[in-house]
């Protein structure tokens, strides 16, 4: 190795650990303060060593334990259903858009890449998931609109077939009799798997951070409610006592058992935690599917 990559790999490495402690430290910090005393936080702000620390945000949280529970068991079903149907239907469509043989190729693609660039707008997909797909209070309204379809993933899969997956192998397989899915199923799609962990990463960050849809179609079966859907509802139900607290004395008694400022912090804490516990688990597969596939993405 030369004298001239060894700097520069130290720099960068330097650069990077810099940025890295940067992204976590506003992490560390919600976590710190999330089991902070309330009263403590209110008057000296924010540190990340409190002289007081409590747990009463979340015993606060946990009063609302059965809701919570029913959420993420919703979040959790939202997040794999909607991962499983969107990795299949992504790679169904981007495996046949990399074959060069393939008739009206570039005509497919251009429909796919179009929709990077527009969309139809936030009136006209209300109403046809509503009219259409009568998705409106039901299950289907977290997972059907995140599913159909990120063109940003179709090309980056796309772009791993053609440069992860040898034409050799494919025509080899051919060769032996196997059929085009066969083909597809046994060879290219087990070789993809680095991307396709990829992609179910964003996949399932997107559906278990979604909190859109169940604002716009759950407007009665409050019931279905993600966690993100319960907490965001918790936090407006804290705002609203908070800004009309002078309006009556039986709100401020309500709002002087609740930790206004820590609870928001724990739940903060509560939505990105599952997150945390299963990134690096994925994280090598991640790096080398985003590297390949973003060759020639």
């Amino acid at each position: 190795m030369s004298k001239e990559t060894k700097v520069f790999q130290f720099t960068a490495h330097c650069i990077m650990t810099i940025l890295s402690v940067l992204a976590l430290i506003p992490i560390v910090l919600l976590a710190v303060s999330s089991f902070t005393d309330n009263d403590y936080l209110l008057k000296n702000g924010y540190s990340f060593f409190p002289g007081k620390l409590s747990t009463g945000a979340y015993t606060y949280l946990l009063q609302e334990g059965e809701a919570i529970a029913r959420a993420y068991g919703i979040s959790f079903f939202v997040t794999i259903a909607g991962t499983v149907l969107s990795i299949i239907i992504t790679t169904l469509l981007s495996y046949p858009l990399a074959r060069a043989d393939l008739p009206g190729r570039n005509v497919f693609s251009f429909f796919v890449f179009f929709t990077l660039l527009f969309n139809g707008g936030l009136v006209p997909t209300y109403l046809m998931y509503t009219g259409v797909f009568g998705i409106k209070n039901s299950i289907w309204a977290l997972i059907i609109p995140g599913l159909l379809l990120n063109a940003y993933n179709v090309l980056l899969v796309r772009s791993y077939f053609v440069t992860g997956v040898p034409t050799e192998i494919l025509e080899a397989a051919r060769i032996d009799g196997a059929s085009e899915f066969a083909t597809f199923r046994r060879i290219a799609l087990p070789m993809a798997k680095p991307i396709v962990a990829t992609i179910a990463l964003f996949v399932g960050i997107a559906y278990w951070n979604d909190w859109n849809n169940g604002y716009i179609y759950l407007t009665t079966r409050t019931d279905l409610f993600s966690i993100q859907n319960l907490l965001n509802r918790m936090i407006q139900n804290i705002q609203f006592l908070t800004s009309n607290s002078a309006a009556s004395n039986n709100i401020q008694e309500g709002l002087a058992k609740i930790p206004s400022a820590t609870v928001r912090m724990a739940i903060a804490v509560t939505g990105i935690l599952p997150i945390v516990i299963v990134y690096p688990f994925i994280q090598s597969n991640f790096v080398k599917g985003i590297t390949l596939g973003g060759v020639k993405g």
